[in-house]
């Protein structure tokens, strides 16, 4: 099964579900009976071996026949490229005939990037939901270094939506009154591969100001390459932020869920990024 992205927008508008029948592999209990015999796993169970064994003393009176007995079933290379290259017709006839009715789809089932949103994979976003707090992920190694995600706190503390923020670099935030010289720090540590803490005047998409404690950090793979970097908004007015916490405190905490999230080994394909 796979998705099928929007040529436009990078939306998700079909999932193809492809299905070949997987085979009978039966064994008979004469067969069954040779495996018992030769097998040194210690871990049978006597009283399993004891049944085996005397069905296969039933079998033995049986003519030779044996008894068939459906084994689970696995899927084989056969089954798998049967699939693989039905879905690959599907997604064909797709794009070709999308095309005509004015809502082209993709041709591409498993690209980083599509319409230039890139994708993290489902582990990595389901234990980066669970941080509480306004920060947003890029990714270095795609062009523009756009966000791949965004907290549902940083979408409230700047009036977007998670469509309008993804795949976008986080420079729609700065106005005509922010400072170029920040800007041109933020760059200069992102080069460096180093975090930085600055204070940055930045706008909601209704147009109104908010002064922002922003901390940027390298987020590094288990491999120790940069997959990602990460920043966190702290809104300098807000009266609840940190329970307590100095807000740069707050962020390295932000930071280090982050990196334990992305080093994860449940991360799949969203860490493993190192060109």
């Amino acid at each position: 099964m796979f998705p099928v992205f929007s040529a436009d927008d990078g939306r998700v508008v079909h999932f193809v579900a492809v299905q070949v029948p997987i085979p009978k592999r039966a064994h008979s209990w004469n067969n069954r009976c040779l495996q018992l015999n030769t097998c040194r796993n210690e871990t049978l169970a006597e009283a399993d071996l004891r049944c085996d064994l005397a069905l296969c003393s039933l079998d033995d009176t049986d003519n030779g026949r044996g008894l068939e007995v459906e084994e689970s079933r696995e899927a084989g290379e056969c089954e798998r490229q049967k699939a693989v290259s039905a879905a690959k017709d599907i997604l064909s006839m797709l794009v070709h005939y999308s095309k005509f009715i004015g809502r082209p789809v993709c041709g591409k089932r498993s690209s980083l990037v599509v319409a230039g949103v890139a994708q993290i994979s489902s582990s990595l976003a389901i234990s980066l939901g669970r941080i509480k707090q306004s920060f947003v992920l890029t990714d270095p190694h795609l062009p523009d270094m756009p966000i791949v995600y965004c907290s549902d706190d940083f979408l409230s503390l700047t009036g977007y939506t998670r469509q309008e923020v993804l795949g976008c670099n986080c420079r729609f935030l700065n106005g005509s009154d922010t400072d170029v010289e920040v800007l041109h720090q933020i760059r200069d540590s992102i080069r460096a591969e180093q975090s930085c803490t600055v204070r940055l005047l930045n706008y909601r998409k209704d147009g109104s100001s908010f002064w922002n404690l922003l901390h940027v950090s390298p987020v590094r793979n288990a491999s120790g390459k940069i997959a990602f970097f990460v920043g966190v908004q702290i809104e300098e007015s807000s009266k609840n932020v940190g329970h307590g916490l100095r807000p740069e405190m707050l962020q390295l905490g932000v930071v280090a869920s982050v990196k334990v999230a992305v080093r994860s080994p449940s991360a799949g394909a969203g860490s493993s990024r190192s060109s």
